[in-house]
């Protein structure tokens, strides 16, 4: 008898209302998405058990939906952004383009002749700043010098080291023929900007950039008044002997890297940036966005597609764009899906975590953009 009552209850449930099929009752709202995200990234730090800080910042369109920082660090707490530099490289390209004061096809001897210099530099044609930027310049990853000043002088004397590691950098491919990854390609890129526009790197990244979009937390060189605002960074991680005093040093003993990864910021100011380069600033055009968010590279390889300073990244529905940055003691992660305009920013003060900072920011990325 139980059972017919049971039978007859669960009929009228359906009959008199519309079925609630399996997808809609497991499918989370956008606050649950991003309520789990950030509770696996403060418990991922809790498991590093190092006493490291990540702050991070989640937006969609215009909007900030998530900024958060766990560990002993708050909102206004600067992190290095490593190789995210690049993008700010990239995105002042961009507009000296827009500018008129570069051709991007332009060789570059024409403003940086000492880039001849190279190992065998007469070998190919000359170098353009389009292939500086996509790193498609053939161009070494690193220069080989040994000079101690080339690797770690300091940020005043950097275009002066640069030049000193010309002659001793050389080339693993034909400029123009495959993606090549170069720290110091886009190092020669900064000063190649800099001599086109007439002016200082850093001066012209402030002026262009940072003072436009009101990023006042953000340097190359850390003022007086902000190193207590500064994370400590901790090279090595989790599973290896800490190191506190090499990104200690590195604030001032950078060598030639400042265009290639020299930059702090705070997630806030992030922001700020990324909203940039989805085109909600004036800094770039509409014509300049569509460029920066496509390929240049000669490539359909999944990890090897880029933009003028930004990794573009498409699997499963999702079209990203951003860039990922890891300087000794710190590491950070840059993204935004085109479409949807969902993204994420990650900053930390050590290298190695439970955290995936690239996979987690894919994964986060993902399950937003199927909501809309």
């Amino acid at each position: 008898m139980k059972r017919t009552l049971l039978f007859a209850a669960t009929l009228t449930l359906f009959t008199c209302n519309a079925p609630i099929t399996k997808n809609e009752e497991l499918k989370p709202t956008k606050a649950e998405i991003i309520s789990q995200f950030t509770a696996l990234v403060e418990n991922d730090l809790k498991d590093d058990n190092i006493e490291g800080s990540i702050s991070l910042a989640i937006i969609h369109n215009d909007s900030i939906l998530a900024l958060e920082s766990y560990g002993p660090s708050n909102l206004n707490t600067l992190f290095r952004i490593g190789s995210i530099s690049k993008s700010f490289a990239g995105f002042l390209m961009l507009q000296l383009r827009q500018d008129g004061v570069i051709d991007i096809n332009d060789p570059v001897e024409n403003y940086l002749p000492e880039i001849k210099s190279l190992v065998d530099y007469d070998k190919y044609e000359p170098i353009t700043i389009k292939q500086l930027a996509t790193h498609t310049s053939g161009i070494d990853r690193e220069s080989r010098s040994r000079d101690e000043n080339v690797r770690f002088g300091t940020i005043n004397d950097w275009e002066n080291n640069l030049i000193k590691a010309l002659p001793e950098t050389s080339f693993r491919s034909k400029p123009g023929e495959r993606f090549g990854y170069s720290n110091i390609g886009f190092a020669i890129l900064g000063l190649t900007l800099s001599k086109a526009a007439n002016k200082p790197y850093i001066e012209l990244v402030r002026d262009k950039i940072f003072k436009p979009l009101e990023m006042n937390n953000t340097y190359f060189n850390i003022p007086e008044n902000q190193k207590n605002n500064l994370a400590k960074g901790m090279a090595g991680g989790p599973t290896a002997e800490l190191n506190y005093e090499r990104p200690k040093r590195e604030q001032t003993e950078v060598g030639y890297r400042i265009p290639n990864g020299g930059i702090y910021s705070t997630p806030s100011d992030m922001v700020k940036f990324m909203l940039a380069c989805m085109g909600y600033s004036k800094l770039l055009n509409e014509q300049s966005i569509e460029v920066l968010q496509t390929t240049q590279t000669p490539t359909t390889r999944l990890r090897s597609n880029y933009s003028f300073g930004f990794d573009l990244y498409s699997d499963q529905g999702i079209h990203t764009v951003g860039h990922g940055g890891s300087n000794a003691g710190y590491s950070a992660h840059f993204e935004y899906e085109k479409n949807s305009n969902y993204g994420i920013i990650l900053m930390r003060n050590y290298n190695f975590g439970n955290t995936n900072l690239d996979l987690r920011s894919n994964a986060l990325l993902r399950k937003l953009s199927l909501i809309e």
